[in-house]
């Protein structure tokens, strides 16, 4: 017949959208159901059957993308003719089943089963069904869908006492929507930027100007799926007093470029294809937040098998009860009460000047009765003697670079930052992985299980940097060190430097 009959569409039950075309003859109808999403690499079924239901056996139905653009599958004589299917859907199409009830092909269901899906994939399919009394036609849409990584934040304090902010995010398909919002109100960025790596995959960088003290969200997502979020809370900006010497303001200034650590998650693939550095972010310290853990994420990196050290404990602490490689908090009193401090603190034996160097803390165990620490310290330091003035507050500043849990915040992990930056908690690690880059100037930490980031610190390490630890107080577990029989040469080795004093018993 001439020009195709327009397309009529129904409502199923379920509330989705049944469309068909006009039918050339009254014993032929293709309905189908559109739009249909699927994530990038799974399976899925565009629904397409004949109404009323017959047997398409002995029918040709053939799948096209587009307007018969590209050849999906073509079905004549009972057999599959490849001859011209487009390449990238070999061995990837089938026939399918609308729904579980369906019993396929011989009651008129012609849906396409299109396995391991692609972002080349989305768009129109039309399926089209002949018999000898005449053809239908019908159009699906497929959409299909990536999450990408959760936002990576970074602050970044300038001199006013303001914050540069910046949000990135990338592996999305199709281009996401980025979002900026405070406790208060939704936040306008300066810039949002989105670019595309060869797959198709959409990455997002966007900046804003905050207040020093304030929490900050970023919201990252595309619609019909939960959005990807990262929060920081800002705290105790830098100060500088209006009468400070010159030598304060170097002080200040050392401080600002030596010392400001900006934390967080960095991906290593990130590294190896990082974009240029806005203008106004530091170009030494970043901290990237993570706010979701169910995508992939930097794993511990391979060189860590390589240079694992076995690390022993420096002397004992007369507030610390040690045995062999556990070390926990003694019965006290203790002079800072229940407040943990450095009273509770203790180094590695072995410090070390340059190279690469990996190490594990386990912090608990599964077993109910004992459960998980949450309160510790873990990381590493420049102080050859540890204060214990109950005043003391080991910080970047002062040569102390951990990550730490507090009992009273369960829900974040902190580094020992000035200003405080918070890292959500979502996975509580039963192992911490240290990966010290002493040439590099990063501290990675790890949850072994998960075989995940769990942050970064970046900073200019000199002289001789020690492994560091505090069990904390008030937990049933100890904090282990744990050795490997057969562990991997630290990378330079030759470099390090051994403590007069050794692991002590009690």
């Amino acid at each position: 017949m001439g020009a195709l009959m327009m397309h009529m569409c129904l409502v199923a039950a379920l509330g989705a959208p049944l469309c068909g075309a006009a039918p050339v003859s009254g014993s032929l109808e293709v309905l189908i159901r559109t739009p249909v999403r699927v994530q990038r690499g799974q399976t899925t079924t565009l629904p397409c059957w004949l109404n009323p239901p017959q047997s398409a056996d002995g029918l040709e139905v053939s799948w096209y993308r587009g307007h018969y653009d590209v050849n999906v599958m073509h079905y004549r004589e009972k057999k599959f003719e490849n001859a011209s299917q487009q390449a990238s859907y070999v061995g990837r199409v089938s026939f399918g089943l609308k729904d579980a009830a369906s019993v396929g092909l011989t009651a008129g269901d012609v849906s396409l089963k299109l396995e391991k899906a692609t972002v080349e994939d989305a768009g129109d399919y039309t399926c089209y069904v002949s018999s000898e009394h005449g053809y239908d036609i019908a159009s699906v849409r497929l959409i299909v869908t990536e999450m990408g990584t959760p936002p990576l934040l970074s602050p970044v304090w300038k001199e006013d006492n303001t914050v540069n902010m910046s949000c990135e995010s990338e592996g999305w398909y199709p281009e996401p929507n980025l979002s900026w919002s405070d406790q208060k109100q939704v936040l306008q960025p300066k810039s949002l930027k989105y670019s595309k790596d060869s797959s198709g995959l959409q990455s997002v960088h966007s900046w804003l100007l905050v207040s020093s003290s304030t929490e900050v969200s970023c919201s990252v997502g595309i619609s019909d799926e939960q959005p990807k979020e990262a929060r920081v809370r800002l705290e105790n900006s830098p100060q500088t007093e209006s009468g400070c010497s010159a030598a304060g303001w170097v002080l200040f200034a050392l401080l600002l470029t030596a010392m400001l650590v900006l934390l967080g998650v960095l991906y290593y693939r990130r590294r190896e294809k990082k974009a240029k550095s806005n203008d106004d972010r530091a170009e030494e310290n970043h901290t990237l937040l993570p706010k979701e853990s169910d995508v992939i994420q930097s794993t511990i990196p391979s060189a860590a098998s390589k240079c694992y050290v076995n690390v022993t404990l420096e002397t004992k602490n007369r507030y610390l009860t040690i045995r062999g490689r556990k070390l926990r908090d003694a019965k006290g009193p203790f002079p800072d009460g229940q407040k943990v401090t450095c009273i509770t603190a203790i180094k590695g034996a072995c410090g070390f000047s340059s190279g690469q160097h990996y190490w594990e803390v386990s912090l608990g165990t599964t077993d109910p009765n004992v459960g998980l620490k949450k309160s510790w310290w873990v990381g590493v330091t420049s102080a050859t003697d540890i204060p214990e003035k109950l005043d003391f507050s080991p910080t970047t500043s002062n040569g102390f670079w951990f990550l730490s849990s507090n009992p009273d915040k369960t829900d974040s992990f902190q580094f020992s930052t000035e200003p405080n930056v918070s890292l959500p908690v979502y996975s509580r690690p039963q192992t911490v992985g240290v990966f010290l880059n002493y040439d590099g100037g990063e501290l990675s930490f790890y949850n072994v299980e998960d075989k995940r980031l769990i942050g970064s610190l970046t900073a200019t390490f000199t002289g001789d940097i020690f492994p560091f630890f505090n069990p904390g107080k008030g937990d049933t577990a100890a904090m282990e060190i744990l050795q490997r029989e057969e562990p991997g040469q630290s990378i330079d080795m030759g470099n390090s430097v051994e403590s007069a004093a050794q692991e002590t018993e009690s």
